[in-house]
């Protein structure tokens, strides 16, 4: 039986997300945008789509939602209070979501009110809600919680991330603060500017370890350009910002055991994920060139489909649920 789904969120993943679920053949009925642009457009045009769907995007979730999708894949926001009415309404219908919010990921860290209220919510209703995507949801978490699968003990995790933000869609580039003056990134931008999901990630990955996390510490930086590097949207000068520099480190026993280094500047070298397992034994895996964010992250979410729909009812993390994989019929 075809699944069928509502995008709820149109943005540059949303429409990503579209055009992989489409090509393994999940029918969408319905499709959600504030933009107003994008309503009353056929959801091919706005998901650039070679034939039309015969679905028109609409600004009213209730409408897209009367569908009684089996499935909404959600791209709106990062913060997890924001989205909660959203996710509440899509479960309400009867349909699993998936969603790309980075809090969702693991929201008991920093929101465990919100995610009480959707997990009650979710099993009320007999749905699953999972918060996913490459990062987090995959690369720094997910990932290397697998590959600790044949170790006999275990000291400390340690995952390198380095992406090339020139090659990354327009709102990353802004967000990191490419092309400000470095005293405008300090004052405009740092309190923004970092990638939301890394407690997360941390806290994730711990509880699949079953370590006793103790505390998480962040930190930000600027990453300042040394000569001229531009992309297709932004130019950084000698001595301008060209993006950030981030580290989460989680504590166990007030040891450092979960720490998570994560580079997005425009023309960043040699960009890679690389995870690091001090155990027994010692493990270290590199993926040359990195995961490209905006390409993996709609894969991961429309892979996850049929995890999700044999998953039990609530909330759920990555690591809750069967082993990820490709799917060829979500």
């Amino acid at each position: 039986m075809t699944t069928t789904a509502v995008q709820y969120g149109i943005g540059p993943i949303g429409r990503r997300i579209v055009q992989v679920a489409a090509a393994r053949g999940i029918d969408f009925v319905g499709a959600i945008d504030i933009d107003p642009e994008k309503v009353g457009q056929d959801l091919a045009a706005v998901a650039n789509l070679d034939t039309e769907t015969g679905v028109t995007v609409t600004d009213d979730p209730d409408t897209a939602l009367a569908e009684e999708p089996d499935v909404v894949f959600h791209s709106t926001l990062s913060d997890v209070t924001a989205i909660t009415p959203q996710i509440e309404a899509a479960v309400a219908a009867g349909a699993d979501v998936i969603s790309t919010t980075e809090e969702l990921s693991y929201p008991w860290y920093h929101q465990p009110d919100a995610a009480a209220e959707l997990d009650e919510i979710a099993r009320e209703n007999g749905q699953t809600v999972l918060g996913t995507g490459i990062n987090p949801g995959f690369a720094m978490d997910t990932l290397p919680a697998v590959l600790t699968t044949p170790c006999q003990d275990l000291d400390r995790v340690q995952i390198t991330r380095v992406q090339n933000a020139s090659q990354r869609r327009k709102p990353l580039q802004e967000k990191v603060g490419a092309g400000l003056a470095e005293e405008v990134w300090e004052e405009e931008i740092a309190p923004e500017a970092g990638h939301v999901g890394l407690p997360e990630s941390i806290a994730m990955l711990a509880a699949a370890l079953d370590w006793d996390l103790e505390s998480i510490e962040e930190t930000i930086d600027p990453v300042v350009a040394e000569t001229r590097t531009e992309s297709e949207y932004f130019t950084a000068e000698p001595g301008e910002v060209a993006g950030i520099h981030q580290i989460g480190t989680g504590y166990v026993d007030g040891e450092p055991a979960i720490e998570l280094d994560l580079s997005m500047f425009l023309g960043a070298e040699n960009p890679r994920d690389e995870i690091e397992i001090s155990g027994t034994p010692d493990l270290h895996v590199t993926v040359d060139g990195g995961f490209h964010g905006d390409v993996t992250t709609p894969a991961v979410v429309v892979n996850a489909a049929p995890r999700v729909k044999g998953g039990r009812p609530g909330l759920a993390t990555m690591i809750d649920l069967a082993t990820p994989r490709f799917a060829e019929r979500p």
